[in-house]
């Protein structure tokens, strides 16, 4: 029987990770995009320490987002889902969440704040519709940089020869992070219960404070 689970477990994590595109890839870039789904591989530094995770996304223009972190073993280790300036922070394995306002949930998971619009912007080739954004641009005219008073970003690849981006990476004080975009599609027909909240009506569920919350991240990432 263990034997059988482990073999179960293995060929589940394998299924999950072979969605993952082996090589980077993006669709063409529509003229009107009214959702964003892909894969990327995050870095993220603060306080010293360095974590790295993968993870799939979902944007529906302007303001909805449901991003989804895997761990090494294939499995779903949070679930993020921002719904107007509202934000859940969704841990499956301790049947747990966390709800805050948007900013400060990305903030605390970041070490900065970043809205879903200027996020799809950015991912788009669009940056130059960033508000109240310092902006630079290269020969081409696409922006490769950006500062929005201590929070700064860089596009350090793009997908030649367009304007999409395929590594970003900001920066706000001490913290840092890195983001590998390994797939990109627009305008795909997304599943009817996408950003359901589901965890608000599953009474195995239940509200945890940030304390909480930050104890177990570190735990994880400490194994």
């Amino acid at each position: 029987m263990r034997r059988s689970a482990r073999a179960v477990s293995l060929l589940a994590a394998v299924s999950l990770l072979s969605c993952f595109p082996s090589r980077p890839s993006v669709a063409p870039l529509p003229p009107t995009v009214k959702s964003i789904e892909g894969y990327a591989s995050l870095r993220l530094t603060r306080d010293g320490k360095t974590a790295k995770s993968r993870l799939s996304f979902v944007f529906l223009i302007p303001d909805r987002g449901r991003v989804e972190v895997i761990d090494p073993l294939g499995r779903t280790a949070s679930l993020l889902f921002l719904v107007d300036d509202q934000a859940y922070l969704v841990l499956p394995g301790k049947r747990a969440y966390w709800r805050s306002d948007r900013d400060e949930v990305m903030s605390r998971l970041l070490g900065f704040a970043l809205s879903p619009k200027d996020l799809t912007d950015i991912l788009t080739g669009r940056a130059d519709r960033l508000a109240d954004w310092v902006l630079e641009k290269d020969g081409q005219g696409r922006v490769v940089r950006g500062h929005l008073a201590d929070l700064r970003f860089e596009i350090r690849q793009f997908f030649e020869p367009g304007p999409l981006p395929q590594l970003l990476v900001f920066s706000r004080e001490e913290a840092k992070g890195s983001l590998r975009v390994l797939r990109l599609n627009f305008n795909q027909s997304l599943q009817a219960d996408a950003f359901r909240l589901f965890f608000l009506d599953n009474e195995a569920y239940r509200s945890a404070a940030w304390e909480e919350v930050e104890r177990w991240l570190r735990e994880e990432a400490e194994r």
